[in-house]
């Protein structure tokens, strides 16, 4: 059998061809786990080994395993597609290599999807957001399918019911991209992972609104200063001011946001 290949990245990332079971990985068995299925496992961890998320990876924090579909696949080329039933462009990623990559990867992990999410990035899934990153960093951990080509056999998600998730309203060349991005604001999420916490409660999508301006030295700049308000040691003002400013771009940038957030508020 073609050996897997080796993903490029660092830290505590093991590339594999068979998930082991999670008492037997390199992290601790109650660290949240990422596993992602796809066909350039050397794309990973890319930026997710970088900064906090990289330093928090090095330390046990939560786990990442890129798992290659290559291996998977039939014949002597293992060949991991197919043209579409019904013709058209494009090829599509074959049922029965996907099915035995995705049992390989649900080896040893909770049944519940609550607890563990089986997902495939795909432009036509339900929009990644705040909340569906907060629901999966309340999970144990997450299996992702990247997927290629025009997409993947529909037989595939139905059978083993697949959450489909969308970075947004474009199309991109493969799930990679959209996995790292979505891990990123799920794994920033976690316990200790931030240095401040604090942080999460004040920014964007965090209570339904977009986050206010920020400012930093120096208090001029190109004959702009900062705001005499977040100058002025008042809290009280501070925190009105820039909830004042939460409001006003969320109305103007985010008309979805808005109304969703004054809903929910004449409800309180």
């Amino acid at each position: 059998m073609e050996r897997p290949r080796r993903a490029a990245g660092r830290l505590a990332i093991s590339p594999s061809f068979a998930p082991r079971d999670l008492d037997k990985r390199g992290v601790p068995a109650m660290a949240w786990q990422a596993r992602i299925i796809t066909l350039f496992p050397e794309a990973f961890p890319g930026v997710l080994g970088l900064s906090l998320t990289g330093r928090a990876l090095s330390e046990g924090r939560w786990g990442l395993e890129a798992i290659d579909l290559r291996p998977f696949g039939t014949g002597k080329h293992r060949n991991v597609d197919d043209t579409p039933a019904g013709g058209g462009a494009g090829m599509v990623l074959r049922a029965d290599v996907l099915g035995r990559a995705i049992e390989a990867a649900m080896r040893g992990v909770p049944t519940d999807r609550g607890a563990w999410p089986l997902v495939c990035l795909s432009p036509r899934g339900r929009p990644f957001t705040q909340a569906t990153a907060r629901r999966w960093a309340d999970a144990r951990g997450i299996t992702m399918l990247c997927g290629r080509f025009e997409g993947v056999d529909q037989r595939v998600i139905d059978h083993f019911g697949i959450e489909e998730v969308s970075l947004g309203d474009f199309v991109m060349t493969g799930g990679e991209i959209a996995a790292q991005a979505m891990i990123d604001a799920t794994v920033r999420l976690l316990p200790d992972v931030l240095g401040n916490a604090a942080s999460i409660e004040d920014e964007s999508f965090s209570d339904g609104l977009l986050e206010h301006p920020q400012y930093t030295r120096p208090a001029d700049w190109a004959g702009q200063a900062i705001p005499p308000v977040l100058m002025s040691g008042n809290h009280g003002e501070i925190a009105r001011w820039r909830q004042e400013q939460a409001e006003a771009l969320t109305r103007a940038r985010r008309p979805d946001l808005w109304a969703a957030w004054q809903a929910r508020r004449s409800q309180d």
